[in-house]
């Protein structure tokens, strides 16, 4: 039986959580961030510009919102892990959209999420190609937004290939984040990776091809660094082929001045098409990721809330409403509505102040954990355990042990496209993924997943609803050493 569970005291439920609830529907170490004036380890002006950004800052991820809009299909290299043919409207995956649009298109499709979805605080531009190739229509497209949605950020993913022509545009039009890919500094090991690129007007191949992409990706990060400008590198971790030299990846970005670096895990599913799909090449597992992102650890600091999101995507980072604003669904007359995203941002500021003060007194009793402890946490924002087990497809991933409690990563148990999986398949994928996690947080829990889990040594807990995660984290910690405690002295 489990030992009772002790409150940690200082949480008030007041009209901000129920405003939480009905906003939010659709992670960083407690210590580390939260204030609405900023973590203290990040200058005030870095802080204004990633606070509300949910791919730049893992506290802001759990209150806003992002969208991409697939306005540029042109690309200029082939990757192995890349098939922008394939879409599957439930599937999460770099590349894929069910709408290719025109920036007019675009910038009215981006008016109306704005007016129906007061945590929207970005717009991106990922593809479906690359958006520094494709640069015309997405300058058109940022122009167009920002005329009419000046407070959305605007931000943009490319390959590198074609940024470091495009740099000082970037800076004029206030674009503050840029993603870039680097998967590889080694053109040999680029070359595994990159088939070819087009450069110049010519397609390259093999070592050459690799080399000057290396050369043109570092250029773009050191000249946006230069300029001040937030640079992410996304890499993905390819089993066999790049996973070792990823460190070496995050230390010459680091040395660029890299703000982020995110390893995220290949997937290459043959349905997809892709090479790497189509030969054999598997992605790794979740205990492998970690390995790699733990080893650099002391390098880049490493993004860990990726969720790979589709070219369209809409909605927080965990979901997609990408398919509730399609062309066809989008009304005819389309007012915006900033006074919703301002009350929005006033109750996240607010938000903020109670969530740090409750991590606080998480930190205080983190020192419970005697070893490395996960926790698989069900949340639909609001840095809140505030989801049904059975509603949820992936889980946030937290950490606690004698440091802290942070978030250190997230794991899907929908194999990216369950439709026509039963409840069993869908059970077993959950124990799958989470079989070095010894305790789920969730809203509610049946009795039937509970037992399934508790026969896989997995405990579910659903007492902690609304709470804090960590605030519950450090309760549950705090219980079982109390629970040990007792039985000692009754040994």
């Amino acid at each position: 039986m489990s030992a009772p569970l002790i409150p940690i005291s200082g949480l008030a439920v007041s009209n901000r959580q129920e405003m939480g609830k009905n906003l939010a529907k659709g992670g960083c170490s407690s210590s580390s961030c939260g204030s609405s004036a900023g973590p203290a380890d990040m200058d005030p002006e870095t802080w204004a510009k990633v606070k509300d950004h949910p791919c730049y800052s893992e506290e802001a991820h759990h209150y806003f919102a992002r969208m991409h809009v697939a306005v540029s299909p042109a690309c200029n290299i082939q990757c192995n892990y890349c098939n922008r043919k394939y879409d599957c409207a439930n599937e999460s995956r770099p590349g894929v959209v069910s709408e290719r649009l025109t920036p007019e298109q675009a910038a009215r499709k981006v008016l109306a999420v704005a007016a129906e979805v007061p945590q929207l605080s970005v717009l991106g531009i990922a593809g479906p190609g690359d958006a520094a190739y494709d640069w015309r229509k997405t300058k058109a497209t940022f122009d167009l937004v920002s005329q009419r949605l000046p407070d959305i950020k605007l931000c943009l993913s490319s390959n590198g290939l074609a940024l470091p022509d495009h740099i000082d545009e970037i800076v004029a039009m206030n674009i503050d984040h840029v993603t870039i890919t680097i998967n590889a500094i080694d053109p040999e090991i680029g070359a595994q990776i990159v088939p070819w690129i087009f450069y110049e007007r010519k397609r390259r191949t093999g070592v050459e091809a690799a080399t000057i992409l290396r050369d043109r990706q570092l250029q773009a990060l050191e000249m946006l660094h230069e300029r001040g400008v937030l640079v992410k590198v996304n890499s993905v971790l390819i089993p066999g082929i790049n996973d070792d030299h990823l460190i070496e990846v995050n230390k010459a970005v680091k040395a660029r001045g890299a703000f982020l670096h995110n390893i995220m895990p290949l997937i290459s599913d043959p349905a997809h098409g892709t090479h790497f799909g189509l030969t054999g090449q598997r992605g790794p597992t979740a205990a492998e990721l970690k390995k790699v992102q733990d080893a650099c650890a002391g390098g880049a600091n490493l993004m860990r809330h990726c969720r790979q999101c589709r070219a369209d995507a809409v909605g927080l980072l965990g979901e997609d409403r990408g398919q509730d604003f399609t062309l066809d669904k989008l009304p005819e007359e389309i007012e915006d509505a900033p006074e919703a995203r301002e009350a929005y941002r006033a109750w996240v500021a607010e938000e903020r102040k109670d969530r740090q003060a409750a991590a606080g007194l998480a930190e205080q009793a983190a020192a419970a954990a005697e070893a490395p402890t996960l926790f698989a946490v069900c949340t639909r924002g609001s840095g809140r355990i505030n989801l049904h087990f059975g509603k949820a497809t992936e889980f946030q991933i937290y950490e606690a042990d004698a440091d802290g409690i942070r978030f250190v990563g997230h794991r899907r148990a929908d194999n990216y496209c369950l439709g026509g999986y039963g409840d069993a398949e869908r059970m077993d994928e959950i124990i799958k993924v989470l079989d070095d996690v010894p305790y789920v947080l969730c809203q509610m829990i049946g009795n039937g997943p509970r037992k399934r889990l508790a026969d896989a040594g997995i405990e579910a807990i659903d007492s902690l609803g609304e709470e804090y995660i960590e605030t519950a984290i450090a309760s549950i910690l705090q219980s079982r050493r109390a629970h040990r405690d007792q039985a000692a002295q009754g040994a």
